[in-house]
């Protein structure tokens, strides 16, 4: 049976994570190794892991991390920043990771989502599409940690990632990062309507009520966090944490 995701988002920024807000101002909160270690103990249903300088300086991935997280890994694991070309994910696929998360190159070449799915399986190419509301109406993705307009709507470049092949869409709210205040609902609910792809929402949770309200609207979703999983308390101190077995299953149970 088909269960809701809770999934951690670690940001890679000169090597170490960092944790945003609005894509901006990283606080530096620890090492991704120790990261993916501490995940392991605790029993997380996946891991994404986003090398956030990758794209911006116009690097090649960054294969010896990629493998090193692999190889710590016990849990599915996806990778993405600076994918641009099918050689590239078939590499990182090699190395072990699950999933490949692909964002602007797409954008600019969207029949690279077909051509990527061809060579590793469609269930493991993941469309990022980082979005930001319009100042009157509607939402409008960008690119390279948020500083490129593209002009698309996102409402219509998913139904387009659907039919090319993707194996599931992870929508990012810029607006949401790292403010801990809830996740867009509205946009869930618009995006969820157009494709029937498994998706994955991030940008906002503060509480884990906040994932409870995603599940209980969207059922089977996949619901990532940053900072909820990275600080603890009113202060924002760097403790890496998740929920419980029993916590994760009450709240599924609960909601689905």
């Amino acid at each position: 049976m088909l269960r809701p995701r809770i999934i951690p988002s670690l940001l890679v920024h000169d090597g170490g994570l960092v944790k945003t807000v609005n894509f901006k101002n990283g606080k530096y909160v620890g090492d991704p190794i120790n990261a993916v270690k501490i995940f392991n103990e605790k029993e997380v249903d996946e891991l994404a892991v986003f090398d956030i300088d990758a794209t911006v300086l116009n690097k090649e991935p960054d294969y010896s991390l990629i493998e090193k997280l692999a190889n710590q890994s016990r849990m599915p694991l996806c990778y993405g920043g600076g994918v641009k070309t099918v050689e590239q994910a078939q590499r990182i696929f090699g190395l072990g990771i699950e999933k490949i998360a692909v964002s602007s190159a797409v954008i600019e070449q969207p029949q690279l989502i077909s051509e990527i799915a061809q060579r590793v399986g469609n269930q493991s190419v993941i469309i990022v599409l980082d979005v930001k509301k319009k100042l009157f109406g509607g939402y409008e993705i960008y690119t390279h940690n948020g500083k490129k307009s593209t002009g698309l709507n996102p409402l219509k470049f998913v139904e387009e990632a659907q039919n090319l092949g993707a194996g599931e869409i992870v929508i990012n709210s810029i607006d949401q990062d790292g403010a801990m205040k809830g996740y867009d609902m509205p946009l869930i609910d618009k995006i969820r309507e157009k494709i029937t792809v498994p998706i994955t929402v991030l940008g906002g949770a503060g509480s884990l009520d906040d994932i409870a309200k995603v599940i209980n609207k969207h059922g089977v979703i996949g619901v990532a966090a940053g900072s909820l999983f990275v600080f603890k308390g009113v202060y924002k101190a760097v403790l890496i944490n998740y929920p419980t077995r029993a916590e994760k299953d009450t709240l599924i149970k609960n909601n689905v």
